[in-house]
């Protein structure tokens, strides 16, 4: 007899892609200073490692404190792409700043501009992946779109390397050309992103007001708190690069650490959100967790470049297999026209989770040692894995 033929899997949407090349044009552009700024405080403008837990814990608390805000207006308005223009924008004109910096403070306030576009952005861009999408797929979506992001991550400061030989170390003259790329994402977010369903018609949503925010259900609070205890275990990757020049990495080659990192993160995402499809969410994290207690363990424990790279490789497996499935998380357990607000709210929570984390992270850097750091990096994932076994084994039915 002949047999029933599978349906075809949906396909991942148009806009779904170019939000994805997007984030990887950005994040060439980020990355290229991110992968030396830590180096750039420290050495060109003298700041100490809890300065730079600052800079970091700053800047990613404004974004997520934007977050709730932008994700507020996205659902109130009905409208993703303004505010995601908006915040693309931003982050772009941000990227002279760190070249100019003559102080500290100069770079701290670089960093909070280019957080805020990346907070007026985020919710929307999110929420809009999870409009277009259908369900069946977005753990499929969410992983395309952060394996191109990722891959970015590793692109920029593979040319930041290229950039120091060539330009003889020059840190600020590389930080110039990192407005290029940013540019170019801006130009795919103009010509590539639509507020439009799959069918090419718009979404509908609702105007939200600020009581329709109570819709949001002990499912999705339930995540928030997940998130949290998981951004306190996971601290700035910033300190992988201090760890790494501090086992011998020369000042060149800093950039390589980021490159390793999202090179694993990169090629892990994709999968990860197909898995994420078909597993129980909570074996997923876990296996993120296990993998970020190995390589805070490995960053602890060694003085070299080979236990530290090893740590930072472990570090890129736990990015793969937990930053996509909570984004997927949030959007199945949030209400359709609570979508933006439900990521801003998340993000607010987990950005001041790591404010905390990096403060923290520098305080014990520079009164107790790298190792300190680490193994209390260590301590919050093992606490973490308990919380995911405690409240994400029970099934919770997504939201439509």
């Amino acid at each position: 007899m002949p047999q029933t033929p599978r349906p075809l899997r949906a396909a991942i949407p148009r806009t779904v892609w170019a939000l994805g090349l997007v984030s990887l044009f950005m994040d060439i552009s980020s990355e290229m200073i991110h992968a030396l700024l830590p180096l750039f405080l420290t050495t060109a403008l003298g700041a100490s490692a809890i300065y730079v837990g600052i800079v970091e814990g700053v800047g990613e608390a404004a974004a997520a404190i934007v977050k709730v805000f932008s994700g507020y207006a996205s659902d109130r308005f009905g409208r993703r792409k303004p505010l995601i223009l908006l915040g693309y924008g931003l982050g772009t004109l941000s990227k002279p700043l760190f070249a100019l910096a003559g102080a500290p403070g100069m770079v701290l306030l670089a960093r909070f501009s280019d957080r805020v576009g990346k907070g007026i952005r985020g919710a929307p861009r999110d929420a809009l992946i999870a409009d277009v999408t259908p369900k069946e797929v977005r753990g499929r979506a969410y992983g395309l779109r952060q394996s191109l992001d990722t891959a970015g991550a590793f692109i920029g400061p593979l040319i930041a390397i290229g950039l120091m030989f060539l330009l003889a170390e020059n840190m600020r003259a590389v930080f110039w050309f990192a407005l290029v790329p940013g540019m170019i994402a801006v130009l795919c977010v103009l010509l590539g992103v639509e507020d439009q369903g799959s069918g090419g018609a718009p979404v509908s949503r609702s105007p939200v007001r600020l009581q329709d925010l109570a819709g949001l259900g002990r499912a999705f609070w339930v995540v928030v708190i997940v998130g949290v205890v998981f951004t306190l275990a996971r601290f700035s990757e910033a300190f992988l690069v201090l760890k790494a020049h501090q086992a011998g990495l020369p000042l060149a080659l800093a950039p390589l650490v980021l490159v390793a990192m999202n090179i694993v993160y990169s090629l892990g995402a994709y999968p990860a959100g197909l898995l994420s499809d078909q597993m129980p969410p909570a074996r997923l994290l876990i296996v993120a967790l296990l993998a970020l207690v190995g390589a805070d363990l490995c960053l602890a424990l060694s003085g070299g470049l080979a236990g530290s790279f090893a740590g930072i490789a472990l570090w890129g497996v736990h990015m793969a297999f937990s930053q996509g499935l909570l984004s997927k998380l949030v959007a199945d357990r949030a209400p359709a026209g609570l979508r933006a607000s439900a990521f801003g709210l998340f993000n607010m929570f987990t950005g001041i989770a790591l404010l905390v984390a990096s403060l923290l992270a520098g305080i014990l850097w520079d009164r107790a040692g790298s190792s300190a750091t680490f193994f209390t990096g260590a301590f919050f994932s093992a606490l973490s894995i308990l919380l995911v076994s405690v409240f994400l084994m029970k099934k919770v039915k997504p939201e439509a």
